[in-house]
């Protein structure tokens, strides 16, 4: 699955969404390091976890005899459904859409993700390599292996850039507001007190990065842990309405 890349930091605007779709694609095709609770005995978790730390996996392993690029790191969880929808249908249906000249907004993209049944997403979180994408990494990733959170994955350290890990936490819809904010509690039960911003998969699959065209925000969802707040817990912004909901 096609997914924002590292290089898209907070602080990089030099790129375009094209850049970026291009650098998501070539993680993508790369080869994965995969933890799949429906196959692999739970016993075996804590030693993958400590071998495959996305501060010591490189992205491009160069040295002599390495094992070569590294695309990401992933878990799966126990009850693990994989269902992207009709992808190949989609990017048909989003040609046609910009043929026609209609406008391009949150709400057209919403109608051909239902349609296509291209409805999940992921809550995002940008960290600095070392102990804090370690820690965050392993939080997120035991919360797959208790069956709390479908899937996760992390990036792995990039020795050619200084661009930050990402870790992305997967649900089934991003149409089910419920369902994202639930997940954002469940991130934030582990210990997770970082920003995260909420991405569909359907804006991946059809190249709506950072600096795309058509003026869209990548990112519809905005949260941010209240430390301040009893009982502690996140205040999220809908981007596309610019309203609070919680």
């Amino acid at each position: 699955m096609e997914e924002e890349v590292p290089v898209e930091s907070e602080n990089v605007d030099c790129f375009t969404a094209q850049d970026y779709a291009a650098e998501a694609m070539a993680a993508d095709m790369d080869p994965w390091i995969k933890f799949d609770a429906r196959k692999t005995p739970r016993a075996e978790f804590d030693s993958w976890l400590e071998s495959y730390r996305p501060s010591q996996v490189s992205r491009f392993d160069e040295e002599e005899g390495g094992r070569g690029p590294i695309g990401w790191i992933a878990v799966y969880g126990p009850e693990f459904c994989p269902d992207t929808g009709d992808v190949e249908d989609l990017q048909e249906s989003w040609e046609r859409l910009l043929s026609s000249g209609r406008p391009v907004t949150f709400q057209t993209v919403r109608e051909l993700a239902l349609n296509h049944g291209v409805l999940s997403g992921k809550w995002l979180m940008y960290l600095d390599s070392g102990f804090k994408v370690d820690h965050a990494w392993e939080c997120v990733a035991r919360a797959v292996l208790e069956g709390k959170v479908m899937s996760a994955k992390v990036s792995p350290r990039n020795a050619r850039s200084d661009s930050k890990h990402i870790i992305c936490v997967y649900n089934e819809s991003f149409t089910d507001e419920d369902q994202v904010m639930r997940l954002d509690a469940i991130i934030r039960a582990t210990g997770v007190k970082c920003p995260l911003s909420y991405k569909p998969d359907v804006y991946t699959y059809l190249g709506i990065y950072r600096n795309n065209r058509w003026k869209l925000c990548p990112t519809i969802y905005e949260s941010k842990y209240n430390l301040e707040c009893v009982p502690r817990r996140s205040h999220i912004i809908n981007k596309v309405t610019n309203l609070e909901v919680t």
